[in-house]
Parts: C-alpha cells; structure tokens; sequence
C-alpha cells in the first residue's frame, strides 16, 4: 500500500515540476515584441553580444598605435595551458639604462579556455576580451595571433618632475 501511495506521489511531483518549466516556456508565447532567441547566421550583422561576452583576448591599442604591454610576463605566468607566449628584449632607454620591451605577444587561441586570468592578472590592463567569436579555420595555425600591432609602441607615462633644490617641504617630524 505504501508503495501506490510512493509512487502517485512521485508522478504528481513530476507533472508539478513539468507544469511550472511549460508555464516559464508558455509565457515566451504570449508576450509580443519580445525578442528571446537569436537568429544568428541572418543577424550577423546587428548582433551585438553582451559587455561581458569573453570572446578572443585582444591588446588594447590607441588611435596613436600605442599599447600599454611592458612585457613583465604575468599574463605568461597565470595561463594555466600556455595559451599566451610572450617574447621580450632589453634595449636601452633615454638614460641609457636596460628596459624590457615587448617584441611579440603572441596568443594561441585554439589552446585557449577563456578563463579570464590573463586579463585579470595584467597589472597595466594591457588586455581586454573582445567581441570576436567565429573563429571557425581549416588551418589550425590561422588561430595562433600576434597582438601587438606592427610598429606599435608602449604608452609611457610621464614621469612626475623633481623637485627643485630648496624646495622641498620641511619633515614635520623634525618641526
């Protein structure tokens, strides 16, 4: 007896449960002019994917073809399968002085699972994610991308003055 009553029970749950996914589902039905599906292969050209749509990672770039990549490697670093290569070389600046420049930031996107730690980790925010997403090739080296732009360039940021000699500020500790 226990075991009839089991299971009506469980049959009853179930419509109950199918009930409430075809109401959601039914409601879609009867609102007019409310888009839910995209109809993708016709609306290529006005779809617009959400702000938070991780698509292929890009490197931000001016209209001066200036990016913000110093090349320290941290994005290199927290890949977790080494979709992102980066390759560096030390030339001299103004001063005389060594600093690393990016040659080639190089993307491997068909190794990519769009985490989103490179991008998190860059501490310049040289990195965003775009809003590419058709990345359908025959050759799968169509798919490995260099970032920075040909004849690009760092974005430097001014250095702050020094102060002239006499005018620093007295040490309040020392008042």
């Amino acid at each position: 007896m226990n075991g009839i009553v089991q299971y009506f029970t469980d049959i009853f749950k179930a419509v109950r449960s199918l009930w409430k996914g075809m109401r959601v589902t039914g409601s879609y039905f009867v609102r007019p002019g409310e888009i839910v599906t995209q109809q993708y292969p016709e609306n290529r050209k006005e779809l617009q994917m959400f702000d938070r749509f991780k698509g292929e990672v890009i490197m931000i770039h001016d209209e001066e073809n200036f990016h913000r990549c110093n090349a320290c490697g941290i994005c290199q670093m927290n890949c977790p399968n080494g979709s992102i290569e980066i390759i560096s070389e030390m030339v001299p600046n103004e001063e005389g002085k060594p600093e690393r420049t990016i040659d080639k930031h190089i993307y491997h996107l068909s190794m990519c699972t769009f985490c989103g730690l490179c991008v998190k980790s860059c501490p310049s925010n040289a990195l965003a994610f775009g809003q590419g997403f058709e990345h359908a090739v025959f050759d799968r080296h169509k798919l490995t991308k260099v970032l920075n732009q040909p004849g690009s360039r760092i974005k430097k940021k001014p250095k702050a003055p020094k102060p002239a000699a006499g005018t620093e500020k007295p040490n309040s500790a020392n008042s």
